[in-house]
C-alpha cells in the first residue's frame, strides 16, 4: 500500500498522471508549473526533510477529518510569507485538496505587500489585481473556478487570520527568533528563505525575485504532493 501511494504521488507530481486538470488556469501559469516539476530535485535534504515534517502534520489531520489552516509568518508579511500563501494555495488547487487545507500569511510588523513580489508571481502567471494606496488589499487569481485571493500586509493576529488551531510556518530568521511560541498555533515550523529584499534596487533586482518565487513555487508543490497522496 505504502509502495501504491508512493508511486501515485510520484506520477501525480511529475505528469504521468494528472492531479487536477488544468484547463481552468492561464497557459503561462500551466507552463511554468511544468517546468518546475523536475526541480524538486534540486530541493536540498535539510529542507526536505523540514517541508516532509510539515507534510506528515497537515495529513494527520486530514486523516482525522480536521480542518488545515498554515499560516505563513514572516516579519513584514510582505514578500515571502505572501509568496508561500499564493503557492501553497496554487499547489492546493493542484492536488485537489482545496477545502481540506487553508492557507494565510501574516507577519509581526505591518508593511505592505511589495510590488516587486506581486511583479515576480506575475511573471510566473498569476493574475494579480493592483490596487492603489499604503497598503493595498492585492486580488490574487490563479484558476477560473475559484475566487480570488486577497492579499495584504498584516500582522499574523490579524482577525483576517484564525486564531486558534493553526499551523505557523515561519518563513524569516527574524519572525523564527523573535516568535518562539505563536499564540494559537497548535503546531510551529520553520522553513525559511533568504530575503530577496537584498537586492532591492540592484542589477540582480529581478533574477532575485524570480529565484525566490521559483523556490517558494517549487517547495511548496513538494509539500503539496505529499499531503496530496494521503487522499487518496
Amino acid at each position: 500500500m505504502v509502495k501504491n501511494y508512493l508511486l501515485l504521488a510520484f506520477m501525480l507530481f511529475f505528469g504521468i498522471a494528472k492531479a487536477s486538470t488544468n484547463e481552468n488556469q492561464p497557459t503561462t501559469l500551466v507552463n511554468y508549473i511544468q517546468s518546475i516539476k523536475g526541480e524538486v530535485n534540486l530541493i536540498p535534504n535539510d529542507r526536505k526533510i523540514e517541508i516532509e515534517k510539515l507534510a506528515n502534520y497537515v495529513k494527520g489531520q486530514i486523516q482525522a477529518n480536521k480542518p488545515v489552516n498554515l499560516v505563513f509568518i514572516c516579519t513584514h508579511n510582505s514578500r515571502r510569507s505572501q509568496m508561500s500563501q499564493i503557492w501553497a494555495s496554487v499547489a492546493i488547487d493542484y492536488f485537489q485538496l482545496v477545502g481540506k487545507i487553508s492557507t494565510y500569511s501574516g507577519g509581526t510588523e505591518t508593511t505592505a505587500f511589495n510590488s516587486r513580489a506581486v511583479s515576480a508571481l506575475e511573471r510566473a502567471g498569476i493574475s494579480i489585481d493592483k490596487p492603489t494606496g499604503t497598503n493595498p488589499h492585492y486580488q490574487v487569481k490563479y484558476s477560473d473556478k475559484l475566487p480570488s485571493i486577497e492579499c495584504f500586509s498584516k500582522v499574523y493576529t490579524n482577525p483576517f487570520n484564525p486564531q486558534t488551531n493553526f499551523v505557523a510556518v515561519m518563513n524569516c530568521s527574524d519572525a523564527d527568533k523573535n516568535c518562539p511560541n505563536v499564540k494559537g498555533a497548535s503546531f510551529r515550523t520553520a522553513i525559511k528563505y533568504d530575503d530577496p529584499k537584498l537586492a532591492d534596487g540592484t542589477p540582480e533586482e529581478q533574477r532575485t525575485y524570480d529565484s525566490r518565487c521559483r523556490q517558494i513555487a517549487t517547495e511548496m508543490f513538494y509539500l503539496m504532493s505529499l499531503v496530496g497522496k494521503a487522499d487518496r
